[in-house]
Order: structure tokens, then sequence, then C-alpha cells
């Protein structure tokens, strides 16, 4: 739904994804396109096939003003879904950094299970949704849901849901990610509207 309401449904639709651990650099490579994309979080650009650049400068800037009904630009979309992309991918190995602030919170309750919470405080270097944000976690130490606010959509109050970990080199992800709303009660509305969904397969850790 948000890459409709954004004005790109399909823009990275079959997608290969090229995900830095030790700095936030991220890129995406269309299957069926000539271009690839970098991320940097003071520079997003496109590369095209003939060896020219599409660049956007200072991209957090270019969103000042914006609505939830806004259309982004291509670069704009790929700025949104590079940062969020690396944040997901990198969590929760980035928070032993000391940069990060976690506290434990009140456990929270969901369909007949009890997740821990804890609220991890973000630093203002790493580009994100939200300065705060709040991660549940299973008995077997798995992340369930993540909470969090975005900023470039108005602030719009968001539950992130993690399903099917698959275990790559001794480490889990989750192949499956939902995000829908969030209401004033922590709740999350669904099962619709379903604002983002993401699929990954194929996952190669490089050493």
């Amino acid at each position: 739904m948000l890459w409709q309401m954004k004005g790109h449904p399909n823009l990275l639709n079959d997608t290969t994804i090229i995900v830095d651990t030790k700095k936030q650099y991220i890129s995406y490579k269309p299957k069926r396109e000539d271009w690839f994309t970098s991320f940097e979080p003071n520079r997003v650009a496109v590369h095209l096939s003939n060896n020219t650049n599409e660049e956007l400068l200072n991209p957090r800037q270019s969103f000042a003003n914006h609505t939830k009904e806004t259309k982004w630009t291509r670069l704009q979309m790929i700025y949104f879904a590079s940062y969020a992309m690396w944040n997901y991918i990198n969590i929760p190995f980035v928070f032993a950094n000391s940069d990060y602030e976690v506290k434990e919170m009140e456990t929270w309750k969901e369909n007949g299970e009890t997740w821990k919470r804890i609220q991890v405080i973000f630093p203002n270097h790493i580009v994100t949704h939200s300065h705060k944000q709040t991660f549940y976690i299973d008995e077997t130490g798995l992340i369930r849901r993540h909470d969090y606010n975005v900023e470039l959509i108005g602030n719009g109050r968001s539950s992130h849901y993690l399903y099917d970990y698959q275990e790559v080199n001794g480490i889990k992800f989750p192949t499956k990610r939902r995000v829908f709303a969030r209401l004033e009660d922590n709740t999350s509305l669904q099962p619709e509207p379903l604002l983002v969904s993401i699929d990954v397969t194929d996952i190669e850790l490089v050493f």
C-alpha cells in the first residue's frame, strides 16, 4: 500500500540487495532493470548502464513539508527503502554498539504469547525511521514485532511483524515482514490495511 500511495508500486520488486554491516551502505539491483542503486546517509543514487548517474544529496531534507499524501520521486523512494532495509537487516546486531541506548520495558501480551520489550534510542548519525523504537522478543530470543513512528510519513505509527526465520551460517533472519498501522492503545490494525510487505529469499553472508 505504501509504495502505491507514494507513486512507485513496483519499483523494487524482485531485487537483489547488498547490505554492508560495518557502515550504513546498501545497494538494490532489480533483476529486470539495467540500473542499480547506492545509499549512504547523505547521498542516494541510481547508476545507469550507460555510466550516467542520478543522485540526490542530503536526501532527508527533500522530505520537508511532506504529508502522508505527498508523492515521492524515484530517488526519494529508494532513499526510504534503503535506510529502512539497512536497519532491518542489521538489527539487533548494531545494538552491541555503545552508541545505542537499550532499556527493558514491561512485557506485552499478544495472541496468547508474552513478549519481552526493549526500547532502543538510536544514535543521531544513524538514518532510521525514528529516534526511539520498541522491539518485542519471544521466549526463544527472536524479535517478533518492531514498533516505530515514521518521521518521513507524518510520524505515522507502525507495527512491523517478523516471521519465518531462516538460519544462515548460524544466524537467524526473518524472511517475511509485514507492517501495519499501530493504534493509540498500542495494538496493531490487522489484517488490513497492509502497509508494507517484504519477502526475502536466498540469503548469503560474505565474510
